[in-house]
């Protein structure tokens, strides 16, 4: 019997990709949109997002980037799906930009204090719905993380893509020495689903020829757990399998994507 999945989604809008932000040699393009407004591909994906969650009764995590809360438009939005879905929808937390923090070295002071800014925000937006969840962006993580996220009252990580394609991202280290230090520090560490250690999550949806992999590995997920079941993140001793994709990615095909998965029916 297959685990049950854990429905994710990141919040990236199109200025956070790492081409135009947050990494030391890969953003070296401008962006010439509106870092003020969302992008119109942000609120395609947006309602596209809304219109699939109305379709099943799955429980999914938001992971934000909280400098989106900066904007009066986003927390609109966020609060407007709060109060449709309830705590169905859960908010965690990607940083307050989409920094590859495991990419630029040891910082400790400089991610605390990120940290705090952004679960501020998180707290106050997102209510009883938030939780102390973290997801790095674009899965730059380092062992030394895990101290921090321990100190900023995290109980759960979700950054690790246990994937050898990807594994300059621990920034010397192996996935296997983030995730015990995870655990060193009372941290649960949900990696991302894998398929013959390849990438299957987020842009490898996409990209061809891991697009044939992740879609095959995708429909072979477990159910995804509904609201009742959201302990089960937390459930140290509980295996579950954790996939995302991204909310601009609901604005592919028309506005008519929507994740390969076996979803409870609303």
């Amino acid at each position: 019997m297959s685990a049950p999945t854990w429905l994710t989604v990141d919040s990236d809008d199109l200025r956070h990709l790492p081409v135009y932000q947050g990494h030391p040699t890969r953003s070296k393009r401008h962006y010439d949109g509106e870092k003020e407004i969302l992008s119109t591909r942000f609120r395609e994906g947006w309602a596209g997002f809304l219109a699939w969650m109305q379709r099943h009764d799955a429980s999914v995590t938001l992971f934000v980037i909280s400098d989106l809360l900066e904007q009066e438009d986003f927390s609109r939005l966020l609060r407007d799906a709060l109060k449709q879905f309830g705590t169905r929808l859960t908010i965690g937390c990607h940083g307050h930009t989409h920094r590859s923090w495991s990419a630029w070295g040891e910082d400790k002071a400089g991610f605390a204090a990120m940290l705090s800014q952004s679960t501020t925000l998180l707290k106050e937006h997102a209510g009883e719905s938030f939780r102390p969840y973290f997801r790095a962006p674009s899965g730059y993580v380092a062992p030394w993380m895990a101290e921090v996220l321990a100190r900023e009252g995290y109980k759960v990580d979700s950054s690790v893509n246990p994937s050898w394609l990807v594994r300059k991202k621990a920034a010397g280290h192996t996935w296997s020495e983030v995730t015990k230090a995870m655990k060193a520090n009372g941290l649960i560490e949900r990696p991302w689903l894998t398929t013959w250690t390849l990438p299957v999550n987020g842009p490898a949806l996409f990209r061809f020829p891991l697009s044939l992999l992740a879609r095959r590995a995708w429909k072979r997920t477990g159910t995804a757990f509904t609201k009742s079941e959201m302990y089960r993140v937390e459930d140290e001793k509980g295996d579950l399998t954790t996939v995302y994709c991204h909310i601009l990615d609901f604005a592919r095909n028309e506005g008519g994507w929507t994740p390969p998965l076996n979803l409870p029916r609303a």
